[in-house]
């Protein structure tokens, strides 16, 4: 999952970045609005986290824009702007949710994964294919209900694919949303992951679709 913190305070950015990375979220961050409108109006991000006041433009501003348009991932605000007439401009001019300045990391990865899920159209946080059983919330695997070992970049693949079961996943977008657009891997490392899921996980479960990409099996 590719997430895009928006936050001029450079300490609180890092705290915000650390807490999704944990979380199993792939984390960009920029410091300005100006560069915020480019980076969320040409590149595909899951999740972002807002923060209102930033140099250059606004987040309110910048929030109306991508509405405006057309872009649909979901928005969290950030803000210590946080009264009640506040939240609700917010909420109107299209974020998806709101939480206040101080916050706890607990409560704001919690918001962030309960957003991905329902933009996805997914209530439940523990999801049963076949023998196995995965907890989005945990970030934890079984398998006949003993437990896989999975490293963070294998959930981060398995978890995408999950956020994306009714389709085929084309390599070049599990690469940009595990890896990033600026890592230079091609699309041999997304068969590497694959191929050691496949070894931990069953043979079926993730299926190959030639030319395509690849999806959940249902039959791990």
């Amino acid at each position: 999952m590719r997430a895009l913190v928006v936050e001029d305070d450079a300490r609180i950015a890092e705290l915000v970045a650390t807490a999704l990375s944990a979380a199993g979220f792939r984390t960009e961050t920029v410091s300005d609005g100006d560069t915020a409108w480019f980076q969320g109006g040409t590149e595909d991000y899951d999740l972002v986290i807002l923060d209102l006041g930033l140099p250059r433009l606004d987040g309110l501003t910048l929030l109306k824009r991508w509405r405006g348009e057309g872009r649909s991932f979901p928005i969290l605000i950030l803000s210590a702007r946080g009264t009640w007439s506040e939240r609700v401009e917010g909420i109107e001019a299209g974020a998806d949710d709101y939480l206040p300045k101080p916050f706890m990391v607990e409560e704001l990865t919690a918001r962030a994964r309960a957003l991905v899920r329902r933009a996805a159209g997914q209530v439940q946080t523990v999801h049963r294919i076949g023998s196995l059983s995965i907890d989005t919330n945990r970030m934890t695997v079984t398998r006949d209900g003993l437990p896989v070992s999975l490293t963070p970049l294998e959930f981060r693949l398995l978890s995408y694919l999950l956020l994306n079961r009714d389709r085929t996943v084309a390599p070049p977008e599990l690469l940009d949303h595990i890896y990033g657009t600026d890592d230079g891997r091609e699309a041999n490392a997304i068969e590497a992951v694959v191929t050691r899921l496949r070894r931990k996980l069953g043979a079926g479960a993730i299926e190959t679709r030639r030319g395509f990409g690849y999806r959940l099996g249902t039959d791990p």
